[in-house]
């Protein structure tokens, strides 16, 4: 028995060394195949390629399922993070929607108050857009309405939601509307809620500047801006758009008219604002002024006014 293996073991080690030599000349020759660069080698590479790859797609199986797996595997993991996304959003959505229902509440309550007219005088006509200026350097947009229809320069024009600009020029049938991005406008305003006066300049660009500020500091970016009825051109109260900030640090407007969808604008009728010369007027009649007569069932004067009234005549038959 030790004879046996210790000729086993003699074998063994040759068989070994002869394999591993004819396995490095394999290599060596397949090398020296794949660089050689000549027709006959490149067509026999050709021809091996044909023979050994079709048949050897047993052996892809394992390999060509274990990517399969993995790519499984990793879509797995995506749609199990999509799960989770959709899930915070579906949470958000049931905030959004109560918030939502909120609003069309507090929407359907302003639009029943929407019917008080705070001013009997500030009346409105609606235009149709029929095109605009098509120019860099000019911001304007022509109305189907004009002096037929009583319109006027420097009426005031909105979108419904915001003030667009004002009326500049009218024909017959026709009326241009200079935009507030316009560089020839320039609207007094007011920015809420700190009260601060200043003008709202166009540039020809779609953020107007809010210049002529009076202290800049008190103004944040969300500011509400409204029209302010400086110069009696416009009447006091339209809303403008929210204060912004660009990238130099200069305050902008935010309009909230939506320039790109300009299809009806509403112009304001409004005459201007009537001037008090008397503020006093208002309360007390002017010295001189009749008062009325007193009627049956009318209170009594008071004790004071009686003494007076009887005195008076006695003092004039004096003087008499």
């Amino acid at each position: 028995m030790a004879k046996d293996r210790s000729q086993r073991e003699d074998y063994a080690t040759p068989l070994r060394r002869l394999f591993v030599v004819v396995v490095c000349l394999c290599l060596t020759a397949l090398f020296l195949v794949w660089r050689i660069d000549s027709p006959r080698v490149e067509r026999f590479r050709a021809q091996l390629i044909d023979t050994v790859v079709p048949n050897m797609d047993w052996a892809m199986v394992p390999v060509t399922g274990t990517v399969n797996l993995f790519r499984d595997f990793r879509s797995y993991q995506r749609l199990a993070e999509q799960n989770r996304e959709l899930r915070s959003e579906l949470r958000q959505m049931r905030a959004w929607k109560e918030a939502a229902l909120q609003l069309e509440q507090e929407n359907a309550r302003l639009l029943d108050l929407n019917n008080v007219r705070l001013d009997p005088k500030l009346t409105f006509i609606t235009g149709v857009v029929m095109a605009d200026s098509g120019s860099p350097f000019r911001q304007s947009v022509i109305l189907n309405v004009g002096a037929r229809d009583g319109i006027q320069d420097g009426w005031a024009t909105m979108d419904g939601i915001g003030l667009v600009g004002r009326i500049s020029g009218t024909g017959r049938n026709t009326a241009r509307v200079i935009l507030l991005t316009d560089a020839a406008s320039a609207v007094p305003v007011t920015i809420q809620p700190s009260g601060q006066t200043a003008l709202v300049t166009g540039d020809n660009s779609a953020a107007p500047l809010l210049t002529f500020l009076e202290n800049a500091d008190l103004v944040r970016p969300g500011d509400r801006i409204v029209t302010s009825g400086d110069g009696g051109v416009f009447p006091a109260g339209l809303l403008v758009g929210q204060a912004t900030e660009d990238r130099s640090g200069r305050m902008r407007v935010r309009l909230s008219a939506d320039y790109e969808r300009l299809e009806y604008l509403r112009v304001l009728r409004h005459h201007g604002t009537q001037v008090i010369g008397d503020p006093g007027g208002l309360i007390v009649p002017a010295p001189g002024a009749t008062t009325p007569k007193s009627r049956p069932g009318d209170l009594d004067p008071t004790p004071d006014a009686q003494t007076d009234a009887d005195t008076a005549p006695a003092t004039g038959a004096e003087n008499g």
